[in-house]
């Protein structure tokens, strides 16, 4: 059963290795935006998920977005849902226990897959993806529907990432999200999780 238990943000070790940093400015600047009393609130009501690893380290499952922005806004301690205490295994069984439970995807931004040696040993070092950021405006902006399967968001990303450009600015980014929506719904994207078809 997940357990809820606050841990310090420095101590956090991810499971993949990119971000959208676009995403991550936007939770930091909303974390920026509250009192103490609030965050912790709001940290309360949208814990992390993660595990126990080896020497009891916390591993993010999901929600590295919010992990990289609590530890950009400077936040020392977050709550987290435990879904799991692998602390008792090896390194390698550890990770292929993570795999088996779909909790770790070593993809770098430009849609490779790498190994577990090349993820980043702490949340600072989360590389960016802008595709990351495109696909999670996309399907808060109703493009695609939130599915539980598992890097849902990884597989938009590389659908849109040979087919829209993203610029510098956040002008071109916004335009970018307007191209994805398009695409979102098109026939295109029929076999990917969550589409639904617009009018």
């Amino acid at each position: 059963m997940s357990k809820l238990h606050e841990c310090k943000i420095e101590h956090l070790r991810p499971t993949q290795i990119t971000v959208g940093m676009i995403e991550v400015e936007d939770k930091r600047e909303h974390l920026k935006k509250l009192g103490h009393h609030e965050i912790s609130d709001f940290l309360r009501d949208h814990p992390i998920p993660a595990v126990f690893g080896p020497e009891e380290k916390v591993y993010l499952t999901d929600h590295h977005h919010l992990g990289r922005a609590l530890s950009e806004a400077k936040i020392e301690h977050g709550f987290f849902l435990v879904e799991a205490d692998f602390s008792a295994l090896d390194e390698q069984r550890f990770w292929t226990t993570m795999h088996a439970n779909k909790w770790v995807h070593p993809v770098d931004e430009h849609g490779n897959r790498l190994k577990i040696e090349d993820i980043p040993r702490h949340i600072d070092h989360l590389r960016d993806d802008p595709y990351r950021s495109l696909a999670g405006y996309v399907r808060n902006a109703g493009g695609y529907e939130k599915t539980p399967t598992a890097f849902a968001e990884f597989l938009w990303a590389d659908f849109f990432r040979t087919r829209v450009k993203i610029g510098s600015t956040r002008g071109d980014f916004d335009k970018a999200v307007q191209q994805a929506l398009k695409l979102a719904g098109s026939p295109e994207a029929s076999g990917l999780p969550g589409y639904k078809a617009h009018k």
